[in-house]
């Protein structure tokens, strides 16, 4: 059994690496915070269309703050 761990940035399991596949760009580098914020607002409204915008980014905003790679971003400093 092939062992993993998270994505430093979204939680996803990954095998190898700091971040998973879809938190690099194309040159492997971890997207832009403004970036991921965007599509994990994205893909929180797909996954529960009941949400605001509002509440998504602030859902995703609480959820960033226990990533490591943000933790400490300064966008999220007093959310």
């Amino acid at each position: 059994m092939k062992e993993t761990h998270s994505c430093q940035s979204c939680g996803m399991s990954i095998s190898a690496g700091a971040y998973c596949e879809y938190c690099v760009d194309e040159a492997g580098q971890l997207q832009s915070f403004d970036e991921r914020l965007e599509r994990m607002i994205q893909w929180t409204l797909n996954e529960h269309p009941g949400f605001s915008r509002q509440k998504a980014e602030e859902e995703v905003k609480a959820y960033m703050k226990t990533m490591p790679a943000w933790k400490d971003h300064p966008n999220l400093m007093g959310n």
